[in-house]
């Protein structure tokens, strides 16, 4: 009976530890959880299995290793909301597969994303046809996102290029716009905008530049 008693009690406190750790973690679709996001996610959870295994030793010392890794999966969460580098480096960052129309093959390859791959996204998002598309970006998650052009003859949609992320300038972004850093000082300066470090997000569509400020930063 103890034994029983035992299980129901490690069972219903795992349960709770689990639930808290992931509360302070945050809240995350399953299918956008990160590589570490996912890490941690299955430590855990072998972890709350092990403690079922060996009822005689120390329930609190097999809990540990769980707040560890909370600890550890916080911390650098704090860190990479602080650090763009630090983000691209945990999470990586979003790679654009289809550019105007054009399949990437470079960038498949590098993401080691495959054309089957492509198609099962396309048409999970009710595409058959690829020359119905004029972007396909590949998040970090590992969704596709897909912009398709223009039901209008003679116009194209428009992918919206961040040229600003946490007070950082996005040069590649520049770059593929035809623009420089110059230019961008300039468009701030007309938006009464002169301190980029306390620019949320600056991005660029359709030849407009659109701004949020992070108002921590004043």
């Amino acid at each position: 009976m103890d034994i029983y008693l035992g299980i129901i009690f490690r069972t219903t406190v795992i349960y709770l530890v689990i639930w808290f750790l992931f509360r302070m973690m945050g809240k995350r679709e399953v299918g956008e959880l990160s590589v570490l996001d996912l890490v941690v996610s299955i430590m855990i959870g072998d972890i709350a299995v092990l403690s079922f295994e060996d009822l005689e030793k120390p329930f609190i010392r097999q809990t540990i290793p769980m707040f560890v890794l909370a600890f550890l999966q916080i911390t650098l969460a704090f860190a990479s909301l602080k650090s763009v580098k630090l983000r691209n480096f945990m999470d990586g960052k979003p790679q654009i597969i289809i550019n105007q129309g054009k399949i990437d093959e470079k960038a498949m390859r590098k993401q080691r994303y495959n054309f089957d791959d492509l198609l099962t996204q396309l048409r999970e998002q009710g595409i058959i046809d690829i020359n119905e598309v004029q972007f396909a970006i590949l998040e970090t998650s590992g969704k596709l996102s897909v912009i398709k052009k223009s039901d209008k003859e003679g116009s194209e949609s428009q992918v919206p290029f961040p040229l600003i992320v946490d007070g950082e300038i996005q040069e590649k972004n520049l770059d593929k716009i035809g623009k420089n850093h110059f230019w961008l000082l300039d468009q701030l300066k007309e938006h009464g905008e002169t301190k980029v470090k306390e620019i949320s997000i600056c991005g660029y569509i359709d030849g407009q530049i659109y701004i949020d400020k992070n108002e921590t930063k004043k």
